[in-house]
Order: C-alpha cells, then sequence, then structure tokens
C-alpha cells in the first residue's frame, strides 16, 4: 500500500533567523555628531560675522566658495565612481594582490577628481584653476633667466615692491611656481596641462599613505583604509589646485622614509630626503612635516639604531634642494619672514583669528569627511588605553594610531599659527590625507563610504569652491 504524501505541518517547518545587521557604535555616531555640529556653528557663526563685520573674506563661511547649485559633465561620472567604490571598495581592496591595489587606488582616485573637477566643466573646474589673477601661471613669463628671478624672487614678495608676486607665487617659496615654469619650458604650456599635472600627481598621494601604512602598521589596515582613501571628500580641492601636487610630494617623502626605516634601504632613505628638501620649497607650511618624519623614525627606531648609517643618505638627500637653491641666490628664511608681513598686509591680518583658529578644525571636517571624525576618535581611544605600551610595544593598530596623531599635532601646529586663516580646506590638504588613513579603525565600511560620498556629492553640487 503506498503511503501519503506528508506534508510538513506548518508549525512544524523549520523558520529561517535572520541576524539583525549590527549597528553602528554609538561613539562613531556622537564623535561624526560631533563633527558635524562644529560644521553648523562654524557656518551660522560665521555667517553673523561676515553680514555685521564683513572681516572673514569668504562667502560661504567657512569654506572659501559660494552657494550655486549646479551639475555639469562630470555628475553622471561622480555618481558612478562613488557607487563603485561603496559597492566593490572594500571587497577589492581585501582581495587585490597588493600591488594590483595600488595601481587600482591610484586610477580611481583620478577617476573620482577627474569627475568631481568636472561637473564645473572644463574651463572652470580645470583648465581655469591656476591662470586666475593670484595664481603661478599668470608669472610665466617673469622666469625667462631662471637663476636671475630666484635672487630677485624676495624683492617682490611685499606689497608695494616693485611687481609685487600675486598672493599664491608670494605666498610660497619659488619651487612651486617654478614647477610651471619648467612645464611650460617642455611643452606643457597653460591651464590644462597643469591642471592635468596638478590631478595627475595628487592622485598618488592616496597610494603613498597606503604604502606608509603598510610599512609602519601592516597590510590588513593599508587595505581597509584603501577605499576612504579614494573616495575622500578631499577630492573637491585636489581637482585642480596646486596643493594636490604639494600633498603628494610630502605623501611620497613619508613613505620613503617608512620603507627606509623599514627595509633598511638607503636608496629610500635618499628619496626621502630629496623629497622633504623639495616640499619645503614648495610649502613654508609643509616644514611641519618633520612632525611626522619624527613619528616615522620613532616608529622604525630599532632599524635606524641597527643601521644608524641609514641617517647619511637621508641627510644628504635633505641638503640638495635647499643647496641648490640658496646656491642660486634664493633665501628661504628671509623670504619667509617677509612673507608674513605681506600676510598681515592683505586679508591675513583683517581675519578675525578667535574665529578661525576653531572654523579651521571645521573647514577641515568638510575636506575629510564625518568617517575620518570617528576614525579620528577610535585612534584617540586608541592611544589612551595604551598610553606607555603605545610608545613602547605598539601593535599594528597602535602605530597607526601613532602616525595619525603625528600628522593631527602638525595640523593643529599649523592652526595655532595664525597663518592659515580660511582656505584651509586646500591649503592642509597634504595633513588631510594621512587623516583619512583613521578610517581603516572602522566597521561597516560601506555606511561610512556612502556618507563619505554623499557628503563629497552635495560639496560639489550645492557649492563653487574657488582660491
Amino acid at each position: 500500500m503506498p503511503r501519503p504524501h506528508l506534508r510538513p505541518r506548518p508549525h512544524l517547518r523549520p523558520r529561517l533567523r535572520l541576524r539583525p545587521r549590527p549597528r553602528l557604535p554609538l561613539r562613531d555616531l556622537c564623535a561624526a555628531g560631533a563633527a558635524a555640529l562644529l560644521v553648523l556653528v562654524a557656518v551660522l557663526v560665521g555667517r553673523h560675522i561676515q553680514d555685521a563685520h564683513h572681516t572673514l573674506f569668504v562667502n560661504w563661511p567657512p569654506l572659501f566658495a559660494v552657494w550655486e547649485p549646479h551639475l555639469g559633465p562630470g555628475t553622471p561620472a561622480a555618481v558612478v565612481v562613488a557607487a563603485a567604490v561603496v559597492g566593490y571598495g572594500p571587497v577589492l581592496a581585501a582581495r587585490l594582490p597588493w600591488r594590483a591595489l595600488l595601481g587600482s587606488a591610484w586610477v580611481a582616485a583620478m577617476a573620482w577628481i577627474w569627475s568631481l573637477a568636472l561637473v564645473d566643466g572644463w574651463r572652470r573646474g580645470v583648465a581655469g584653476r591656476l591662470t586666475t589673477r593670484e595664481e603661478y601661471l599668470r608669472v610665466i613669463g617673469r622666469f625667462p633667466d631662471i637663476p636671475g628671478t630666484l635672487r630677485d624672487f624676495t624683492q617682490h614678495i611685499v606689497a608695494g615692491s616693485p611687481e609685487p608676486w600675486p598672493a599664491h607665487v608670494a605666498g610660497h617659496p619659488p619651487g612651486a611656481t617654478l614647477t610651471f615654469v619648467l612645464l611650460d619650458r617642455i611643452g606643457l604650456r597653460g591651464g590644462g596641462w597643469a591642471g592635468v599635472w596638478c590631478i595627475t600627481v595628487g592622485a598618488t598621494a592616496c597610494v603613498a599613505v597606503l604604502v606608509a601604512v603598510r610599512a609602519l602598521a601592516d597590510e590588513r589596515l593599508a587595505r581597509r583604509a584603501a577605499p576612504f582613501l579614494v573616495l575622500a571628500p578631499a577630492a573637491v580641492w585636489l581637482g585642480t589646485s596646486a596643493d594636490a601636487y604639494f600633498a603628494a610630494v610630502a605623501a611620497w617623502a613619508v613613505a620613503l622614509l617608512a620603507l627606509a626605516v623599514t627595509g633598511g634601504s638607503p636608496w629610500a632613505a635618499a628619496g626621502s630626503g630629496l623629497l622633504f628638501g623639495l616640499t619645503c620649497y614648495l610649502s613654508y607650511g609643509l616644514t611641519l612635516f618633520a612632525v611626522i618624519a619624527a613619528a616615522v623614525l620613532v616608529l622604525g627606531r630599532h632599524r635606524v639604531r641597527e643601521r644608524p648609517a641609514l641617517l647619511a643618505p637621508l641627510a644628504a638627500g635633505l641638503a640638495v634642494v635647499p643647496a641648490a637653491f640658496t646656491l642660486a641666490g634664493f633665501d628661504w628664511w628671509e623670504a619667509y619672514h617677509l612673507l608674513v608681513t605681506r600676510y598681515y598686509q592683505g586679508v591675513g591680518g583683517v581675519r578675525p583669528y578667535g574665529y578661525w583658529v576653531w572654523a579651521n578644525l571645521a573647514c577641515t571636517v568638510l575636506c575629510t569627511g564625518p568617517a575620518t571624525a570617528a576614525g579620528l576618535a577610535r585612534s584617540g581611544g586608541t592611544l589612551a588605553r595604551r598610553r606607555g605600551a603605545a610608545l613602547s610595544r605598539p601593535d599594528a593598530t597602535g602605530r597607526l594610531a601613532l602616525l595619525i596623531a603625528a600628522a593631527l599635532l602638525a595640523l593643529l601646529i599649523a592652526d595655532v599659527s595664525g597663518m592659515s586663516k580660511a582656505e584651509t580646506e586646500r591649503i592642509w590638504l597634504p595633513f588631510a590625507m594621512w587623516l583619512l588613513a583613521s578610517c581603516a579603525l572602522l566597521p561597516r565600511p560601506r555606511t561610512w563610504l556612502t556618507a563619505q560620498a554623499a557628503l563629497t556629492l552635495l560639496l560639489n553640487h550645492l557649492l563653487l569652491t574657488g582660491w
């Protein structure tokens, strides 16, 4: 006799239990919320000061920008890049071979920067950025004799001197301007080529940070940081500004130093010294990268003790660029003191220190995003919990936290100095790239990447940035 078909009773059917997705930790949300509150207060207080006293000299405080909601040819590409990095970035960063990851990060960072820049169009977003009245390309014709111009450079820094340099030229050592002069000499003339140079070189900064984090902390943390370095809100200002180029040079100086102290390579040490020297002749403020370099030496002190000879090629490389400029007739210290005079002759002498000393930090929040605020809180917590052990016997997380703390310290010194009032969302790009590495400590990276992408797209489409 055939057995009847037995159907399972409804109450006996197995139930599938879905695990609830873990919520974001409260401490991370509190850190991001505090950062957002700082920005809100900076906007409201800044708006009041600007309307009442007109002393901030920015149209949309605390950012140097104007309110101009707009779309552009880069909008679809920016949305696609953001979606791709959010959706696939963490998985690819975990699985790709290391060298493939570095190449992919560079390409993705360029795609992100280019798409955001082209939201403003080719001319306004790229080709015209470095040709405005205060920019470097306006003085290319004044360098027919490079050694002669370098000897005479300090005579045109202070306002009121014969043919004073534009603000950005006067505000930096001549290495910055000389870069664009040399591009012009080899045939890469005009704002278009200058923009391509800044974006292409600037996008490598994220690669340099990954190399340094892997060498000083570990590969796992570097891989976790990769999507955040690619999808950084800083990309709004990396395209197109010379500070993107400065950020990359400074980042590679640190990365090569990290490779030298962990791998014992004298060539890496010499290359690091060379780039550190160039960094000091690109921007006066980037001498503060000595703080980050000191942190790298502390983290790699055991190898340095084993091979103290590594300091010789580092020092030799460091002397090259300063020696070349000094022999050509440029006095760095004299130029810096004249720059301080020029700074206070202009809006820097009018902008209130009492506002910008904390509003600059709000600019940094917008440049690095809410994920970095949460990451910095976790880094600070790591150092607070381990205290002495963070220096004497740090694990990978502790080593990363020390590196990030050094970058934050350098940024705070720049802030307190009063020589950076406003426009720090651009000027502090070299420091911001290192703060982004703190995002490696966050759980649920896709959620935070979504927040980063949303902030970036809103900033780029609601505001028109300028400098």
